[in-house]
Protein backbone atom coordinates (compact mmCIF):
# COMPACT_ATOMS: atom_id res chain seq x y z
CA UNK A 1 0.00 0.00 0.00
CA UNK A 2 1.47 3.41 -1.11
CA UNK A 3 1.29 7.36 0.04
CA UNK A 4 0.15 9.92 -2.47
CA UNK A 5 3.92 10.31 -2.84
CA UNK A 6 4.47 6.90 -4.06
CA UNK A 7 6.18 5.57 -0.59
CA UNK A 8 5.16 2.33 0.30
CA UNK A 9 3.77 2.01 3.97
CA UNK A 10 2.68 -1.15 4.71
CA UNK A 11 4.16 -4.63 2.75
CA UNK A 12 2.88 -8.24 3.25
CA UNK A 13 4.94 -10.95 2.25
CA UNK A 14 2.36 -13.90 1.71
CA UNK A 15 3.01 -16.68 1.89
CA UNK A 16 6.65 -16.94 3.50
CA UNK A 17 8.19 -19.67 1.04
CA UNK A 18 10.72 -22.15 1.62
CA UNK A 19 9.32 -23.30 5.15
CA UNK A 20 7.26 -25.75 6.32
CA UNK A 21 3.57 -24.93 6.74
CA UNK A 22 2.00 -21.20 6.23
CA UNK A 23 2.78 -17.74 7.28
CA UNK A 24 3.25 -14.22 6.73
CA UNK A 25 5.07 -11.14 7.19
CA UNK A 26 3.64 -7.99 7.50
CA UNK A 27 5.93 -4.73 7.56
CA UNK A 28 4.63 -1.31 8.62
CA UNK A 29 6.53 1.65 7.47
CA UNK A 30 6.68 5.56 8.09
CA UNK A 31 6.50 8.39 5.91
CA UNK A 32 10.30 8.18 5.12
CA UNK A 33 9.68 4.79 3.88
CA UNK A 34 11.58 2.99 6.94
CA UNK A 35 10.22 -0.14 8.91
CA UNK A 36 8.75 0.58 12.14
CA UNK A 37 7.27 -2.55 13.67
CA UNK A 38 6.90 -5.91 11.25
CA UNK A 39 5.18 -9.27 12.57
CA UNK A 40 5.31 -12.75 12.14
CA UNK A 41 1.93 -14.21 11.50
CA UNK A 42 1.03 -18.34 11.24
CA UNK A 43 -2.34 -18.61 9.43
CA UNK A 44 -2.89 -22.61 10.08
CA UNK A 45 -4.58 -24.11 12.80
CA UNK A 46 -3.75 -27.61 13.25
CA UNK A 47 -5.52 -28.88 16.77
CA UNK A 48 -3.73 -31.66 18.15
CA UNK A 49 -4.45 -30.44 21.50
CA UNK A 50 -8.33 -31.60 20.84
CA UNK A 51 -7.66 -34.43 18.57
CA UNK A 52 -6.39 -36.40 21.15
CA UNK A 53 -8.72 -35.79 23.86
CA UNK A 54 -11.12 -39.32 24.31
CA UNK A 55 -8.31 -41.36 22.80
CA UNK A 56 -6.56 -43.76 24.20
CA UNK A 57 -2.90 -43.19 25.26
CA UNK A 58 -1.28 -45.87 23.50
CA UNK A 59 -2.16 -44.37 20.54
CA UNK A 60 -0.81 -40.84 21.41
CA UNK A 61 3.04 -41.47 19.81
CA UNK A 62 1.28 -42.63 16.21
CA UNK A 63 -1.41 -39.90 16.36
CA UNK A 64 0.77 -37.50 17.15
CA UNK A 65 3.20 -38.63 14.47
CA UNK A 66 0.75 -37.01 12.32
CA UNK A 67 1.48 -33.39 13.23
CA UNK A 68 3.77 -33.35 10.59
CA UNK A 69 5.27 -35.07 7.67
CA UNK A 70 8.56 -33.05 8.19
CA UNK A 71 9.42 -34.42 11.73
CA UNK A 72 7.62 -37.00 12.71
CA UNK A 73 9.93 -39.15 14.82
CA UNK A 74 10.13 -35.79 17.03
CA UNK A 75 6.26 -36.20 17.74
CA UNK A 76 6.38 -39.67 18.41
CA UNK A 77 9.43 -39.76 20.55
CA UNK A 78 7.76 -37.39 22.58
CA UNK A 79 4.43 -38.69 22.67
CA UNK A 80 5.60 -42.11 23.45
CA UNK A 81 8.20 -41.08 26.70
CA UNK A 82 4.87 -39.61 27.77
CA UNK A 83 3.44 -42.93 27.89
CA UNK A 84 6.70 -44.82 29.32
CA UNK A 85 6.10 -41.97 32.21
CA UNK A 86 1.74 -42.83 32.33
CA UNK A 87 2.94 -46.87 32.09
CA UNK A 88 6.10 -46.06 35.16
CA UNK A 89 8.13 -48.42 33.54
CA UNK A 90 11.61 -48.76 32.57
CA UNK A 91 12.11 -48.80 28.85
CA UNK A 92 14.87 -51.90 27.74
CA UNK A 93 18.18 -50.81 26.97
CA UNK A 94 18.31 -52.12 23.81
CA UNK A 95 14.83 -50.26 23.29
CA UNK A 96 15.97 -46.76 24.25
CA UNK A 97 19.00 -47.25 21.99
CA UNK A 98 17.26 -47.90 18.83
CA UNK A 99 14.87 -44.85 19.67
CA UNK A 100 18.15 -43.00 20.03
CA UNK A 101 19.15 -44.16 16.24
CA UNK A 102 15.89 -43.53 15.31
CA UNK A 103 15.67 -39.88 16.25
CA UNK A 104 19.32 -39.26 15.44
CA UNK A 105 18.24 -40.07 12.10
CA UNK A 106 15.50 -37.54 12.05
CA UNK A 107 17.59 -34.51 13.05
CA UNK A 108 19.97 -35.83 10.62
CA UNK A 109 17.47 -35.87 6.93
CA UNK A 110 15.71 -32.90 8.83
CA UNK A 111 19.13 -30.79 9.27
CA UNK A 112 19.74 -32.13 5.28
CA UNK A 113 16.14 -30.63 4.28
CA UNK A 114 16.73 -27.45 5.83
CA UNK A 115 20.41 -26.89 4.74
CA UNK A 116 20.45 -27.76 1.38
CA UNK A 117 16.77 -27.88 -0.08
CA UNK A 118 15.61 -24.22 1.50
CA UNK A 119 18.46 -22.39 2.68
CA UNK A 120 21.04 -23.18 0.38
CA UNK A 121 20.02 -21.45 -2.73
CA UNK A 122 20.10 -18.11 -0.52
CA UNK A 123 23.60 -18.97 0.56
CA UNK A 124 24.83 -20.25 -2.54
CA UNK A 125 22.86 -18.35 -5.52
CA UNK A 126 22.44 -15.51 -3.11
CA UNK A 127 19.75 -13.58 -1.53
CA UNK A 128 19.37 -11.14 -4.52
CA UNK A 129 19.30 -13.94 -7.25
CA UNK A 130 16.44 -14.21 -9.35
CA UNK A 131 13.72 -15.74 -7.64
CA UNK A 132 12.88 -17.68 -10.68
CA UNK A 133 16.00 -19.53 -9.75
CA UNK A 134 16.49 -18.79 -6.07
CA UNK A 135 15.29 -22.31 -5.51
CA UNK A 136 17.03 -25.88 -5.22
CA UNK A 137 16.15 -26.56 -9.27
CA UNK A 138 18.03 -23.28 -9.71
CA UNK A 139 20.66 -24.57 -7.47
CA UNK A 140 21.44 -27.89 -9.39
CA UNK A 141 22.06 -25.92 -12.33
CA UNK A 142 24.57 -23.83 -11.03
CA UNK A 143 25.62 -26.62 -7.84
CA UNK A 144 24.62 -29.93 -9.14
CA UNK A 145 27.51 -31.84 -7.18
CA UNK A 146 26.14 -30.00 -3.60
CA UNK A 147 22.47 -30.85 -4.94
CA UNK A 148 23.32 -34.56 -5.06
CA UNK A 149 25.33 -34.36 -1.71
CA UNK A 150 22.61 -33.30 0.15
CA UNK A 151 19.62 -35.33 -1.47
CA UNK A 152 21.98 -38.60 -0.90
CA UNK A 153 22.85 -37.16 2.44
CA UNK A 154 18.56 -36.94 3.61
CA UNK A 155 17.92 -40.22 1.78
CA UNK A 156 20.09 -41.98 4.16
CA UNK A 157 18.81 -40.11 7.17
CA UNK A 158 14.92 -41.32 6.00
CA UNK A 159 16.25 -44.76 4.65
CA UNK A 160 17.14 -45.55 8.28
CA UNK A 161 13.82 -44.33 9.57
CA UNK A 162 11.91 -46.82 6.87
CA UNK A 163 14.22 -49.60 7.71
CA UNK A 164 13.48 -49.18 11.47
CA UNK A 165 10.10 -48.13 11.70
CA UNK A 166 8.73 -49.46 8.76
CA UNK A 167 7.70 -46.16 6.32
CA UNK A 168 9.93 -42.92 6.37
CA UNK A 169 6.77 -41.02 7.08
CA UNK A 170 4.57 -41.15 9.93
CA UNK A 171 5.80 -44.08 11.66
CA UNK A 172 4.13 -45.76 14.68
CA UNK A 173 7.33 -48.44 15.90
CA UNK A 174 8.10 -46.55 19.01
CA UNK A 175 5.33 -47.67 21.37
CA UNK A 176 4.64 -46.64 25.45
CA UNK A 177 7.36 -48.99 26.71
CA UNK A 178 9.61 -49.58 24.21
CA UNK A 179 9.19 -50.40 20.19
CA UNK A 180 7.29 -52.51 18.94
CA UNK A 181 10.44 -54.60 17.26
CA UNK A 182 13.54 -55.22 17.53
CA UNK A 183 16.20 -54.11 14.87
CA UNK A 184 17.95 -56.59 12.22
CA UNK A 185 21.42 -57.30 11.85
CA UNK A 186 20.92 -56.01 8.02
CA UNK A 187 19.78 -52.77 9.10
CA UNK A 188 22.53 -52.23 11.11
CA UNK A 189 24.48 -52.97 8.58
CA UNK A 190 22.97 -50.47 6.57
CA UNK A 191 23.67 -48.05 8.74
CA UNK A 192 27.07 -48.84 9.80
CA UNK A 193 28.11 -48.71 6.05
CA UNK A 194 27.07 -45.21 5.13
CA UNK A 195 28.16 -43.52 7.77
CA UNK A 196 31.12 -43.06 6.05
CA UNK A 197 30.48 -41.76 3.10
CA UNK A 198 28.11 -39.22 4.78
CA UNK A 199 30.95 -37.68 7.08
CA UNK A 200 32.70 -36.63 3.85
CA UNK A 201 29.66 -35.28 2.62
CA UNK A 202 29.11 -33.26 5.64
CA UNK A 203 32.36 -32.34 6.49
CA UNK A 204 33.47 -30.88 2.88
CA UNK A 205 30.18 -28.93 3.47
CA UNK A 206 31.13 -27.42 6.36
CA UNK A 207 34.44 -26.46 5.09
CA UNK A 208 32.84 -25.01 2.11
CA UNK A 209 30.18 -23.29 4.89
CA UNK A 210 33.04 -21.79 7.02
CA UNK A 211 34.93 -19.51 3.80
CA UNK A 212 31.90 -18.52 2.72
CA UNK A 213 30.77 -16.54 5.74
CA UNK A 214 32.87 -13.28 5.22
CA UNK A 215 30.20 -13.03 2.32
CA UNK A 216 27.36 -12.80 4.58
CA UNK A 217 28.36 -10.33 7.60
CA UNK A 218 25.92 -7.81 6.50
CA UNK A 219 23.44 -10.50 7.27
CA UNK A 220 25.16 -11.89 10.31
CA UNK A 221 25.14 -8.47 11.72
CA UNK A 222 21.63 -8.26 11.08
CA UNK A 223 19.40 -11.90 11.45
CA UNK A 224 17.60 -11.64 14.75
CA UNK A 225 21.45 -10.94 16.19
CA UNK A 226 20.49 -9.79 19.83
CA UNK A 227 20.27 -10.99 23.28
CA UNK A 228 18.05 -13.73 24.71
CA UNK A 229 18.09 -16.95 26.63
CA UNK A 230 18.72 -19.62 25.33
CA UNK A 231 17.30 -23.67 26.50
CA UNK A 232 17.83 -27.09 25.50
CA UNK A 233 18.66 -30.76 27.03
CA UNK A 234 21.71 -31.55 28.27
CA UNK A 235 22.89 -34.59 29.67
CA UNK A 236 24.34 -35.17 33.23
CA UNK A 237 27.64 -34.36 32.26
CA UNK A 238 26.83 -30.75 30.08
CA UNK A 239 27.04 -32.68 27.16
CA UNK A 240 24.70 -32.58 24.03
CA UNK A 241 21.54 -34.49 24.21
CA UNK A 242 18.23 -34.68 22.25
CA UNK A 243 16.82 -37.91 23.81
CA UNK A 244 16.83 -37.14 27.23
CA UNK A 245 18.48 -35.44 30.15
CA UNK A 246 17.67 -32.03 32.32
CA UNK A 247 17.55 -29.20 30.91
CA UNK A 248 19.59 -25.64 31.09
CA UNK A 249 18.78 -21.96 29.89
CA UNK A 250 21.68 -19.69 29.17
CA UNK A 251 22.18 -16.24 28.75
CA UNK A 252 23.62 -13.91 26.09
CA UNK A 253 27.20 -13.62 27.63
CA UNK A 254 27.13 -17.68 28.12
CA UNK A 255 26.43 -17.90 31.60
CA UNK A 256 24.28 -20.60 33.58
CA UNK A 257 21.11 -19.04 34.22
CA UNK A 258 19.27 -22.60 35.37
CA UNK A 259 20.60 -25.65 35.39
CA UNK A 260 18.75 -29.39 35.89
CA UNK A 261 15.68 -28.77 35.54
CA UNK A 262 13.49 -31.61 35.33
CA UNK A 263 11.93 -31.61 32.07
CA UNK A 264 8.62 -32.91 33.49
CA UNK A 265 8.49 -29.62 35.71
CA UNK A 266 8.30 -27.74 32.44
CA UNK A 267 5.33 -25.38 33.90
CA UNK A 268 7.26 -24.22 36.91
CA UNK A 269 9.04 -22.23 34.43
CA UNK A 270 7.72 -21.77 31.49
CA UNK A 271 4.49 -19.97 30.21
CA UNK A 272 2.42 -19.07 27.09
CA UNK A 273 1.33 -15.84 26.13
CA UNK A 274 -1.34 -15.87 23.13
CA UNK A 275 -1.15 -13.70 20.32
CA UNK A 276 -3.72 -11.59 18.57
CA UNK A 277 -2.50 -12.01 15.21
CA UNK A 278 -1.36 -15.42 15.16
CA UNK A 279 -2.34 -19.24 15.84
CA UNK A 280 1.25 -19.68 17.25
CA UNK A 281 1.39 -18.89 20.77
CA UNK A 282 5.13 -17.48 22.89
CA UNK A 283 6.32 -19.63 25.03
CA UNK A 284 8.45 -16.98 27.87
CA UNK A 285 10.50 -18.30 31.11
CA UNK A 286 8.52 -17.07 33.73
CA UNK A 287 11.02 -15.92 36.29
CA UNK A 288 11.59 -13.01 33.53
CA UNK A 289 8.20 -12.56 32.27
CA UNK A 290 6.51 -11.49 29.07
CA UNK A 291 8.48 -10.81 26.80
CA UNK A 292 11.39 -10.39 28.48
CA UNK A 293 11.82 -13.94 29.16
CA UNK A 294 12.47 -14.79 25.56
CA UNK A 295 14.69 -17.53 24.61
CA UNK A 296 15.49 -19.03 21.80
CA UNK A 297 15.82 -23.25 20.90
CA UNK A 298 16.67 -25.79 18.18
CA UNK A 299 20.73 -26.38 17.36
CA UNK A 300 21.86 -22.72 17.81
CA UNK A 301 20.41 -22.75 21.31
CA UNK A 302 22.05 -26.46 22.37
CA UNK A 303 25.62 -25.57 20.83
CA UNK A 304 25.59 -22.14 22.82
CA UNK A 305 24.57 -23.89 25.69
CA UNK A 306 26.46 -27.16 25.87
CA UNK A 307 29.94 -27.69 27.90
CA UNK A 308 30.46 -30.18 24.85
CA UNK A 309 29.13 -32.19 22.25
CA UNK A 310 30.92 -35.48 23.49
CA UNK A 311 32.20 -36.77 20.33
CA UNK A 312 35.27 -36.55 18.75
CA UNK A 313 35.14 -34.17 15.27
CA UNK A 314 31.79 -32.51 16.71
CA UNK A 315 33.60 -31.22 19.22
CA UNK A 316 36.48 -29.99 17.30
CA UNK A 317 34.02 -28.12 15.51
CA UNK A 318 32.38 -26.97 18.07
CA UNK A 319 35.09 -25.05 20.24
CA UNK A 320 35.85 -23.56 16.22
CA UNK A 321 32.31 -22.15 16.16
CA UNK A 322 33.03 -20.82 19.72
CA UNK A 323 36.06 -18.85 18.32
CA UNK A 324 33.37 -16.68 16.35
CA UNK A 325 31.96 -14.39 19.36
CA UNK A 326 32.75 -13.83 23.05
CA UNK A 327 30.35 -15.12 24.91
CA UNK A 328 27.20 -16.41 22.98
CA UNK A 329 26.75 -16.97 19.56
CA UNK A 330 23.60 -14.79 18.88
CA UNK A 331 23.15 -14.28 15.59
CA UNK A 332 20.31 -16.43 14.05
CA UNK A 333 21.92 -16.85 10.82
CA UNK A 334 24.53 -18.73 12.71
CA UNK A 335 21.81 -21.65 12.99
CA UNK A 336 22.96 -22.53 9.77
CA UNK A 337 26.72 -23.44 10.90
CA UNK A 338 24.82 -25.15 13.65
CA UNK A 339 22.97 -27.33 11.71
CA UNK A 340 25.80 -29.00 9.91
CA UNK A 341 27.88 -29.55 13.32
CA UNK A 342 24.79 -31.41 14.42
CA UNK A 343 24.54 -33.77 11.68
CA UNK A 344 28.49 -34.50 11.77
CA UNK A 345 27.21 -35.05 15.67
CA UNK A 346 24.72 -37.24 14.67
CA UNK A 347 26.19 -39.18 12.38
CA UNK A 348 29.56 -40.30 14.88
CA UNK A 349 26.96 -40.82 17.82
CA UNK A 350 24.75 -43.20 14.92
CA UNK A 351 28.16 -45.13 14.81
CA UNK A 352 28.35 -45.15 18.43
CA UNK A 353 24.43 -46.27 19.13
CA UNK A 354 24.80 -49.30 16.07
CA UNK A 355 28.11 -50.68 17.35
CA UNK A 356 26.64 -51.37 20.76
CA UNK A 357 26.47 -55.09 21.31
CA UNK A 358 23.33 -55.06 22.60
CA UNK A 359 21.32 -53.08 19.93
CA UNK A 360 20.42 -56.54 18.36
CA UNK A 361 18.49 -57.49 21.40
CA UNK A 362 15.04 -58.68 20.95
CA UNK A 363 13.73 -57.63 24.60
CA UNK A 364 12.60 -54.07 22.96
CA UNK A 365 9.10 -53.30 25.12
CA UNK A 366 8.29 -53.37 28.86
CA UNK A 367 4.45 -54.26 28.98
CA UNK A 368 2.27 -52.58 31.57
CA UNK A 369 -1.20 -50.84 32.21
CA UNK A 370 -1.71 -47.15 33.08
CA UNK A 371 0.18 -46.77 36.44
CA UNK A 372 -0.33 -42.78 36.49
CA UNK A 373 -2.89 -40.56 35.41
CA UNK A 374 0.08 -38.08 34.04
CA UNK A 375 2.75 -38.19 32.07
CA UNK A 376 5.24 -35.83 30.50
CA UNK A 377 7.91 -36.25 26.93
CA UNK A 378 10.24 -33.99 26.11
CA UNK A 379 13.11 -34.62 23.64
CA UNK A 380 15.11 -32.21 21.34
CA UNK A 381 13.56 -32.69 18.08
CA UNK A 382 15.48 -31.02 15.10
CA UNK A 383 14.14 -27.47 15.65
CA UNK A 384 14.19 -27.63 19.45
CA UNK A 385 12.67 -28.50 22.67
CA UNK A 386 9.62 -30.52 22.09
CA UNK A 387 7.32 -31.23 25.10
CA UNK A 388 4.07 -33.41 25.09
CA UNK A 389 1.97 -33.47 28.07
CA UNK A 390 -1.10 -35.62 28.68
CA UNK A 391 -3.90 -36.58 31.46
CA UNK A 392 -5.67 -39.67 30.95
CA UNK A 393 -8.60 -41.06 33.18
CA UNK A 394 -9.46 -44.46 34.60
CA UNK A 395 -10.06 -45.96 31.31
CA UNK A 396 -6.31 -45.20 30.14
CA UNK A 397 -8.70 -42.52 27.73
CA UNK A 398 -6.95 -38.54 26.79
CA UNK A 399 -8.70 -36.20 29.05
CA UNK A 400 -5.99 -33.41 28.85
CA UNK A 401 -3.10 -32.75 26.05
CA UNK A 402 -0.81 -29.61 25.90
CA UNK A 403 2.15 -29.69 23.51
CA UNK A 404 4.96 -27.26 23.45
CA UNK A 405 6.40 -27.14 19.80
CA UNK A 406 10.02 -25.75 19.41
CA UNK A 407 8.75 -23.17 16.83
CA UNK A 408 6.57 -22.03 19.48
CA UNK A 409 9.69 -21.77 21.84
CA UNK A 410 11.46 -19.00 19.16
CA UNK A 411 8.01 -17.19 18.18
CA UNK A 412 9.05 -14.18 19.88
CA UNK A 413 12.27 -14.36 18.70
CA UNK A 414 11.56 -14.55 15.02
CA UNK A 415 9.54 -11.54 15.43
CA UNK A 416 11.99 -9.98 16.93
CA UNK A 417 14.15 -10.87 14.59
CA UNK A 418 12.14 -10.00 11.89
CA UNK A 419 11.71 -6.19 12.72
CA UNK A 420 15.72 -6.17 13.10
CA UNK A 421 16.27 -7.61 9.82
CA UNK A 422 13.35 -5.13 8.07
CA UNK A 423 15.03 -2.22 9.88
CA UNK A 424 18.61 -2.91 7.87
CA UNK A 425 17.48 -4.28 4.77
CA UNK A 426 14.20 -2.52 3.68
CA UNK A 427 13.63 1.01 2.04
CA UNK A 428 9.68 1.46 0.86
CA UNK A 429 11.18 4.28 -1.48
CA UNK A 430 13.47 1.92 -3.30
CA UNK A 431 12.09 -1.63 -2.62
CA UNK A 432 13.54 -4.46 -3.84
CA UNK A 433 12.93 -8.11 -3.90
CA UNK A 434 16.14 -8.71 -2.57
CA UNK A 435 15.26 -6.82 0.93
CA UNK A 436 11.89 -9.01 1.07
CA UNK A 437 14.33 -12.09 0.51
CA UNK A 438 15.96 -11.04 3.42
CA UNK A 439 12.95 -10.73 5.88
CA UNK A 440 12.18 -14.09 5.08
CA UNK A 441 15.44 -15.75 5.00
CA UNK A 442 16.01 -15.09 8.89
CA UNK A 443 12.62 -16.84 9.18
CA UNK A 444 14.61 -19.72 7.28
CA UNK A 445 17.18 -19.96 9.51
CA UNK A 446 15.32 -20.58 12.54
CA UNK A 447 13.58 -23.72 10.06
CA UNK A 448 9.96 -23.15 11.28
CA UNK A 449 7.91 -26.39 11.13
CA UNK A 450 4.09 -24.56 11.41
CA UNK A 451 1.80 -27.57 11.37
CA UNK A 452 3.98 -29.13 14.09
CA UNK A 453 3.12 -25.77 16.25
CA UNK A 454 -0.19 -24.52 16.09
CA UNK A 455 -2.32 -26.42 18.39
CA UNK A 456 -3.94 -24.48 21.55
CA UNK A 457 -7.10 -23.32 21.15
CA UNK A 458 -7.74 -19.66 22.73
CA UNK A 459 -7.64 -15.87 21.85
CA UNK A 460 -7.31 -16.64 17.87
CA UNK A 461 -7.96 -14.36 15.05
CA UNK A 462 -10.46 -15.94 12.41
CA UNK A 463 -11.47 -14.52 8.82
CA UNK A 464 -14.57 -15.51 6.82
CA UNK A 465 -14.33 -14.35 2.91
CA UNK A 466 -17.36 -14.58 1.11
CA UNK A 467 -16.83 -15.33 -2.55
CA UNK A 468 -18.74 -15.31 -5.96
CA UNK A 469 -18.51 -17.86 -8.05
CA UNK A 470 -16.25 -15.35 -9.97
CA UNK A 471 -13.84 -15.27 -7.45
CA UNK A 472 -15.07 -11.69 -6.15
CA UNK A 473 -15.04 -11.28 -2.27
CA UNK A 474 -18.64 -10.21 -1.53
CA UNK A 475 -17.93 -9.82 2.47
CA UNK A 476 -15.59 -10.52 5.04
CA UNK A 477 -15.80 -10.66 8.70
CA UNK A 478 -13.41 -11.07 11.30
CA UNK A 479 -13.21 -12.06 14.96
Amino acid sequence: MATERGVVRRIEIDPVTRIEGHAKITLHLGEDGRVQDARFHVTQFRGFEKIAIGRPFYEMPGLMARTCGICPVSHLIAGAKAGDALLAVEVPEAAVRLRRILHLAQIFQSHALSFFYLSAPDLLLGMDADPAKRNVLGLFAEYPQVVRGGVALRKFGQEIIERLAGKRIHPAWVVPGGVSSPVTAQTRDFILSGIPQALRTVEETLGAFKRSLDNYREEIRAFANFPSLFMGLVTEKGELEHYDGLLRLTDASGQTVADKLEPARYLDFIAEQEESDSYLKSPYYQPLGYPEGMYRVGPLARLNLVDRCGTPKADLELAEFRSLERGAELSSFYYHYARLIEMLYALEKLEELASHPNVLDTRVRAQAGPNRSEGVGVAEAPRGTLIHHYRIDEHGLVTWANLIIATGHNNLAMNQGILQTAKRFVDGSRLREGMLNRVEAVIRTFDPCLSCATHALGKMPLEVRLLSPEGKVLDVRRR
